[in-house]
């Protein structure tokens, strides 16, 4: 258990740290490309107001300038450079889609031909602006034709792309660091919880041992004083009491000793349908007792490697629950059969109150009951399904309440896996 719950912390903690390291990197880089992408559309909006080329500016904020100046300013934020820095090109096409001008004399890297193989891709592009390659393009109208002007954003795709790299790689190296320190923390992380958890069995344990040496007295004390006095029902209900705390110190003492055994539960290969028919055997007398129906179907010749004691005792347990907690007249089934490579041992009985939704989490917890005002009509302490799940765990499966047919019945199904 303590092994396990070392992975789940350093699995956990990896994986918070995983998400919050994905979620920064990616906004980051989110970020920067949409400041790329935002800058390059400020710039074409620029060129495609003026017929796919830069204005005549008029740096000089200070001079005044009369009102049909104005559009002459340079936008707020763009360097007085930008028109010397940036390389762009257009492409003018008649409303039928011909070609009837290029300009390419801000470019180098992109002659006539060129240019009109970007502009016909692009007009044929559903959208009015995207990327060809390394090129932003917008396409305006100007009048009946169409100007698709395109702007190099090489050098800002590539700073873009070295961030991404720089980033993923630095968040990656962080993650490994961060990673190995928390393995190799996990254990004084949680040293304090398996220290108490190992107490927690020692007592019980020791507990157990020590209590059963008074019942055993107070058992041996009401069988003399029957034998002097006679039975009465003070004597009677002294001995079911010492009874119901027997049972429940075996049972705490049985779950200290499976949580203690998970890892060196003896495992052998042996007829697991063979002992389930025997360990289901006897329940069908005592349903006959309690005037109930009990069924069974369990496949033949299915074989596991597990603890066949424990097996039987799983068996058990989970019909003795079924008994207790199905009414008179009411029906209790088992199924066993194999399922790809899982053995699934299904408990199903019927019941008189439905088992509400929130309990389905919380039956397999120790002392846990749905329905605290049956316990002296049934006895159980609710240790039984805890001992349940800590066999199913020991042999590496899984185990589950659900309710059936509306609420009328519940099913515990336990999943073994076969080796």
């Amino acid at each position: 258990m303590i092994r396990r719950l070392k992975v789940k912390f350093i699995l956990l903690s990896a994986l918070s740290l995983f998400v919050l390291l994905a979620a920064v990197v990616t906004g980051m880089n989110l970020l920067n490309y949409r400041s790329v992408v935002n800058e390059a559309d400020d710039v074409l909006a620029l060129l495609s107001r003026n017929q796919g080329a830069f204005p005549d500016f008029l740096f000089d904020f200070k001079i005044t300038i009369d009102r049909g100046d104005r559009d002459k300013r340079l936008p707020q934020g763009m360097s007085p450079e930008l028109p010397y820095e940036s390389r762009y090109f257009s492409v003018l096409f008649s409303p039928k889609g011909e070609v009837l001008r290029t300009e390419t004399n801000q470019i180098i890297s992109v002659n006539g031909e060129q240019a009109i193989r970007y502009g016909m891709e692009a007009l044929q592009n559903g959208g009015e602006r995207g990327f060809l390659d390394t090129f932003r393009y917008v396409k305006t109208a100007e009048g009946d034709r169409i100007r698709v002007t395109f702007l190099d954003c090489g050098r800002k795709l590539d700073a873009f792309r070295n961030f991404l790299t720089i980033s993923v790689l630095m968040a990656a190296a962080g993650f490994v660091i961060v990673f190995l320190v928390i393995a190799f923390f996990a254990g004084k992380f949680i040293r304090p919880i398996a220290e108490s958890h190992e107490k927690q069995k020692r007592f019980i344990t020791d507990a157990g041992h020590e209590i059963k040496t008074p019942l055993t007295i107070i058992n041996a004390n009401v069988d003399l004083l029957e034998m002097d006095m006679g039975k009465n029902e003070c004597l009677q209900d002294i001995r079911q009491q010492a009874k119901r705390l027997t049972s429940l110190t075996n049972d705490l003492v049985s779950l200290a000793r499976m949580e203690e055994a998970e890892q060196s539960l003896s495992m052998i290969e042996f007829p697991v349908s063979e002992v389930v028919e025997e360990t289901a055997t006897p329940f069908k007398t005592l349903a006959q007792v309690q005037e109930k129906t009990f069924l069974w179907d369990v496949q033949p010749m299915l074989s596991m490697r597990g603890n066949d004691k424990a097996v039987s005792q799983l068996v058990s347990l989970l019909l003795d629950n079924a008994l207790k907690y199905s009414p008179a007249g009411g029906t209790v089934s088992l199924r066993f059969a194999r399922k790809n490579r899982t053995l699934l041992l299904t408990v199903t009985n019927t019941t008189a109150t439905p088992v509400p939704p929130e309990a389905l989490s919380r039956v397999f917890d120790r002392f846990y009951r749905t329905d605290p005002s049956r316990n002296s009509e049934t006895g159980g302490h609710g240790i039984g399904l805890s001992l349940a799940k800590a066999i199913v765990t020991a042999h590496g499966g899984k185990i589950t309440a659900e309710t059936a047919d509306g609420g009328k019945s519940f099913r515990i199904t336990a999943s073994l896996p076969v080796s």
